[in-house]
């Protein structure tokens, strides 16, 4: 019997780790992004510094909020007060964050920069598909910066051009 209700506690709503971060969710999501981060900043500044608000209005995030406080304390706070606050017709939900907010990391001095992935080696068919010479084909250098050589056609350009037949025959039936 006992295992069992430890197993039931486990699966439900594990309490999270105090953290500067809180979690907002079930926030309207008719707002326009800019007038909701001024609305929730004005609404938690009152109980501490907020250094950062995240509101995104992507399908996955929209009514959702991220907002970051200096210190737990404040966070804490916050997070007391406004539970269940209804916010523009709806009850907020507060929980707090499960990671470390990047403006946190960059404060704290640990923040590290994302790494690109390293390009991938690409196959002799990836290279002719996209562009890339075929193997065993080399460059051709190219002399940059110099002109191309003419071309002469023929050596008597100051020569006068040859009529062709079909104008000459027209020029004569003109004069009739």
């Amino acid at each position: 019997m006992a295992t069992t209700s430890m197993a039931i506690q486990s699966r439900g709503a594990q309490k999270e780790m105090p953290n500067q971060t809180l979690y907002c969710s079930n926030l309207p999501d008719k707002l326009q992004k800019a007038d909701l981060k001024r609305s929730l900043y004005l609404l938690f500044v009152t109980y501490g510094p907020v250094l950062d608000i995240v509101a995104l209005k992507t399908s996955k995030m929209r009514g959702q909020a991220h907002i970051v406080f200096r210190d737990i304390q404040a966070a804490s706070q916050a997070m007391r007060a406004l539970q269940g606050f209804e916010f523009f017709g709806k009850n907020m939900k507060i929980a707090y964050g499960k990671g470390k907010s990047d403006s946190i990391a960059k404060l704290d001095g640990t923040f590290k920069i994302p790494v690109m992935e390293k390009e991938t080696e690409q196959t002799p068919l990836q290279q002719m598909a996209f562009g890339g010479l075929p193997p065993g084909a080399e460059e051709t250098q190219s002399n940059q910066g110099t002109k191309r050589t003419r071309d002469n056609e023929s050596d008597n350009e100051d020569a006068p051009m040859e009529e062709d037949d079909d104008d000459a025959a027209m020029e004569e039936s003109d004069s009739d």
